[in-house]
């Protein structure tokens, strides 16, 4: 994790250099969010899926900063006062108190359309089907029927209750769509035949779930610093999660279960396959 953490932020810092003239402080705000904050949980997913097929690295890190740059544009776009409202966010100050508002809408947008722009170019892939596989995997994964459309389900969760099959569907948009598009880029870059996928796959989905459950329980249990952001908001907002659901021992009995469901359908990979191993457990196991 460690390591994709320095790779995905050298990557950002080439990408993003600062030009001289007005569009300045726009990078900056762009540079602020994308480098040096966060687990790299995506990142880290993508590639490890991607070298069970022996995918170069070099692509490999393209495709997990496309990824990345969508996930860093929802957190600066979710921490705006007319969302979650947040003032922190990986022990730092959010994008729009950094900067402000409208700069921090124009950092977001123009990190959802340099995800696109890695994933489109030739430098991606000289096979352009691969190409055009990899943009509408993330595209669905991103929209209204992914993070998106979870996001909306999740700011309307205060105003009714919602039951566990309305949460789970929830955190399978929210949460999980992104992370499931991340290993399934990684087949994608590998040119895995999708009948060839239900193994990682299910992993992804067992793995998602098993990382909003310990969210969860973070935002119950968790230490405000360490975590980097507020956190017992969902308690204040009288909102739904499977903590409030199944109760907290209830909830971390199915984080491990379903890590454990994650660690199974790997049964058919070899040694490469350690990371995720070891990943579907540290999501449950993490406190931060």
């Amino acid at each position: 994790m460690a390591s994709v953490r320095q790779e995905i932020d050298a990557a950002f810092g080439r990408l993003l250099p600062v030009p001289d003239d007005r569009r300045a402080r726009l990078v900056e705000a762009m540079r602020y969010a994308a480098i040096g904050g966060g687990k790299r949980i995506r990142p880290l997913l993508l590639t490890e899926a991607a070298r069970q097929f022996s995918v170069d690295r070099d692509i490999a890190i393209r495709a997990a900063c496309a990824v990345e740059a969508i996930h860093i544009y929802s957190l600066i776009h979710d921490d705006l006062p007319c969302m979650d409202d947040d003032a922190t966010r990986h022990g730092r100050p959010t994008v729009h108190v950094q900067f402000d508002e409208a700069t921090a809408v124009l950092a977001g947008d123009c990190l959802h359309a340099l995800a696109f722009e890695l994933l489109a170019t030739p430098q991606m892939s000289g096979d352009p089907f691969v190409r055009a596989e990899l943009v509408e995997c993330l595209a669905r994964a991103s929209g209204h029927n992914g993070m998106a459309g979870g996001q909306m389900m999740d700011m309307l969760a205060s105003a009714g209750a919602y039951d566990l099959p309305t949460v789970t569907r929830l955190q399978q948009l929210k949460t999980g769509a992104l992370l499931s598009a991340a290993v399934e880029m990684g087949m994608i870059l590998g040119r895995l035949p999708v009948d060839g996928r239900a193994p990682l796959r299910a992993y992804a989905r067992d793995l998602g779930l098993a990382f909003q459950i310990a969210d969860d329980l973070l935002d119950v249990e968790g230490d405000e610093e360490l975590a980097g952001k507020a956190l017992r908001k969902d308690g204040e907002q009288g909102k739904q999660t499977f903590v409030t659901i199944l109760g907290v021992e209830g909830a971390r009995n199915q984080a491990r279960t379903l890590a454990e469901q994650a660690v199974a359908c790997l049964s058919g990979f070899d040694a490469r396959a350690d990371v995720l191993r070891a990943l579907a457990r540290f999501v449950v196991e993490r406190d931060r």
